[in-house]
C-alpha cells in the first residue's frame, strides 16, 4: 500500500510531491494556475518573491561576470595607448576620440561594477528583490556603454588602420551585428515564444 493510502507521510521531514509535477518541479499542477495570479502562473516556477529574488541575482551575478571580463581587458588597454609612442601622431580628431572612448570604457566600468556594490551596501537589508531591480537596471545601462565604447574604440583603430573612406561602413555593420546579437534577436525571441506560451 502506497503512503497516501495507508495515511502516512513522509518521514524525512520533507513535503510530498504533489501529483501532476515533472521530475524538476517547474511544473505546476493542473488548475493550480487559476488558483495563483497570472504572474506567477507565467513565470511557471512555485517560489517565493524572495526564492525568485535570490534566483535572479544568481543569473545575473553570472551574466555581468561575462561582461565585466571584456569590459575590463578593452580598458586596460585603451588606458595604455596614451603611454606609446604612436599616441602624439595622432590627429586631434582621432585623440578626442581615444578620450571619448576611454571615458566610455570608465563609465561601463562603473555600471557594471555597480550591482556588486550596491549589493553590499544593502546587504542583510531585507530589501532582495529591489537590489536585483536595481542591479539589473545598473547592468543593462553598462551594457548599452560598452556598446558605445566598442563602437567609439573600432572608429578610432579603423581610421589609424585603414582609409577614412570606408570606416564608416565598416563600423555601420560591426554595429548592426552588436545590435542584431544583443537586442534584436532577444527581444524577438522573447515576443515569439512569450506568445506561444500563452496560447
Amino acid at each position: 500500500m502506497t503512503d497516501r493510502e495507508t495515511g502516512r507521510g513522509r518521514d524525512d521531514g520533507r513535503p510530498e510531491r504533489q501529483e501532476g509535477m515533472h521530475g524538476d518541479g517547474d511544473t505546476p499542477r493542473e488548475g493550480e494556475e487559476a488558483a495563483r495570479g497570472d504572474g506567477e502562473a507565467e513565470r511557471g516556477r512555485d517560489e517565493t518573491a524572495e526564492e525568485r529574488a535570490d534566483r535572479q541575482w544568481q543569473d545575473l551575478m553570472q551574466e555581468i561576470r561575462v561582461v565585466q571580463t571584456g569590459v575590463q581587458i578593452l580598458l586596460g588597454f585603451l588606458l595604455t595607448v596614451v603611454f606609446t609612442p604612436r599616441y602624439e601622431s595622432l590627429s586631434s580628431a582621432d585623440k578626442g576620440i581615444y578620450v571619448l572612448t576611454v571615458v566610455l570604457g570608465s563609465l561601463a566600468t562603473g555600471a557594471l561594477i555597480g550591482p556588486v556594490s550596491f549589493h553590499r551596501l544593502v546587504a542583510g537589508r531585507r530589501i532582495k528583490p529591489e537590489t536585483v531591480a536595481w542591479a539589473s537596471r545598473l547592468t543593462f545601462i553598462g551594457i548599452l556603454l560598452l556598446l558605445a565604447t566598442l563602437t567609439t574604440a573600432l572608429v578610432l583603430i579603423l581610421r589609424v588602420a585603414t582609409d577614412n573612406a570606408i570606416v564608416p561602413w565598416l563600423v555601420a555593420g560591426v554595429l548592426a551585428w552588436y545590435l542584431l546579437c544583443w537586442f534584436a534577436l532577444p527581444l524577438w525571441a522573447r515576443s515569439r515564444y512569450t506568445a506561444k506560451r500563452r496560447e
